[in-house]
């Protein structure tokens, strides 16, 4: 069974840090991509930062020169340094993977549950 398991929310103070990960497990041929979305409340759900398998990264406009998206060593891990939070970012974000699996080796699109990340004075 494929998981994507995340970590790294909480509260912060605008302009704060926040570091969220994201470990993907489980009987995984590769990984073609992941990243991150958020859902705020009253808004979709919206890319926020993406990176392939070959280190290729894009953002969403709003978060571009604050957020990095980052590959971990392992290769099944994927990171999102956040720095000058706003209020404006606070969301569940989750974690999305595209891979191949056992399961399907073809391809199939994976979510994390969410973890809220929490921007205010």
């Amino acid at each position: 069974q494929v998981q994507l398991m995340e970590s790294g929310g909480g509260l912060v103070q605008p302009g704060g840090s926040l570091r969220l990960s994201c470990a993907a497990s489980g009987s995984i041929f590769s990984i073609n991509a992941m990243g991150w979305y958020r859902q705020a409340p009253g808004n979709q759900r919206e890319l926020v930062a993406r990176i392939s398998s070959g280190g290729s990264t894009n953002y969403a406009d709003s978060v571009k020169g604050r957020f990095t998206i980052s590959r971990g060593n392992a290769k099944n891990t994927v990171y999102l340094q956040m720095n000058s939070l706003k209020p404006e970012d606070t969301a569940v974000y989750l974690c999305n993977a595209v891979l191949r699996s056992r399961d399907y080796p073809h391809g199939y699109e994976y979510w994390g549950q969410g973890t809220q990340v929490t921007v205010s004075s």
